[in-house]
């Protein structure tokens, strides 16, 4: 078996199994934290050190995390944890933006990654439980706690002591018992003191996401919805533009070949999402809808790369010049990302409405 086919099999592992955390968000997520775990020792085991795979793990690592939040507001019922994860989701991503420019590593300190941990400890309760049963001052603690006693240990660790698991067990004799006796403990104050003090389970194991909402559970109804509440420039397109324009510059800073500036690919994705709205909008006052997730994509696509070679033709005959290739990677990038939070940003809005009335209403 060829390097370069281990290589490319767990680079596009990598990028594929994201794309099921919307359906299945618990098995899906802990498969892409083992597979971030386990991927350099899959090239070691086959004597293989990518070049600049460095840089390709951390865009890697921020792909899947904004699937996961997408994925949050697709499938999760209480919109408290909604806020939580939105404010998560977009602290670490300035963090991580802060710490490319910069290459200030107490910034990864500063700005955890407790986002991930709070999206797999929400989808553990709701294998069993619903969520709707919890207030948002639980949410809260539960976000506080991991954030605390998890992930600052956690990032001090790796970012800050640059210290690696596997050569801390192999050069310290004491820290694998210790370790070990650590995890057992835990799992006796979950077996043992927490176990027993839960209320009962709501439903049998459920791992794949639930149904959503029936008034906008079809994509003419998301359309519909979209073309009642949406403007061209409103909150919706601010927080997309954040989204894509913060994942882009982090890609920008640690892929090879990308020669423009950051203020730059930040204004370019920008435009792309404004003109991506206006054309959205157009088409959703028409009664213009996909219910294929594969089809969306392919007509954003498309519609992006017939921008970009537009563009392309333009700037050619002036100063400007734009490289179509690192271009046409961060459309197919924003496309993917665009069609995604298209089709689930309604049905987070289509809750939360919900859930405003029936306050409302008692």
């Amino acid at each position: 078996m060829s390097v370069e086919f281990v290589f490319w099999t767990v680079v596009l592992a990598r990028f594929a199994l994201p794309l099921f955390i919307p359906k299945f968000p618990l098995p899906a997520i802990i498969a892409c934290l083992l597979l971030d775990g386990v991927d350099q020792s899959i090239f070691q085991w086959f004597g293989f050190d990518p070049p600049f795979y460095q840089s390709y793990d951390k865009a890697m690592d921020v792909f899947y995390l904004s699937i996961a939040y997408l994925a949050s507001l697709r499938n999760w019922t209480n919109p408290g944890a909604v806020k939580i994860s939105r404010f998560l989701f977009f602290f670490r991503q300035i963090g991580v933006v802060a710490f490319e420019l910069t290459g200030a590593r107490a910034l990864l300190l500063l700005f955890p990654n407790t986002f991930e941990y709070f999206f797999i400890a929400y989808e553990g309760v709701r294998t069993r439980r619903n969520p709707l049963r919890y207030s948002f001052k639980f949410w809260v603690i539960v976000a506080a706690a991991i954030w605390i006693f998890v992930k600052l240990p956690q990032e001090y660790w790796i970012h800050i002591a640059q210290l690696d698991l596997t050569d801390t067990i192999r050069d310290v004799p004491w820290f694998l018992p210790a370790l070990i006796v650590a995890v057992l403990a835990l799992l006796a104050v979950l077996y043992f003191f927490v176990r027993p003090r839960l209320s009962p389970a709501d439903w049998a194991w459920r791992f794949r996401a639930d149904p959503l909402p029936e008034g906008i559970d079809e994509a003419h109804e998301r359309a519909a919805y979209q073309a009642a509440h949406r403007k061209v420039f409103d909150s919706t397109t601010l927080e997309k533009t954040f989204l894509i324009g913060l994942i882009s510059i982090i890609y920008g800073e640690v892929l090879p070949g990308v020669e423009s500036s950051n203020l730059e690919l930040f204004l370019g994705i920008a435009v792309f999402v404004v003109i991506n709205a206006a054309i959205g909008l157009w088409a959703a006052k028409r009664g213009y809808s996909w219910d294929s997730a594969a089809v969306s994509f392919g007509v954003v696509f498309a519609t992006n790369v017939v921008l970009v070679v537009l563009a392309d033709v333009l700037l050619s005959r002036g100063p400007g010049q734009l490289h179509l290739v690192d271009a046409l990677f961060f459309i197919f990038l924003f496309s993917i990302l665009a069609t995604l939070y298209d089709r689930y940003r309604p049905i987070a809005d289509y809750r939360a409405a919900a859930t405003d009335r029936t306050g409302a209403e008692r």
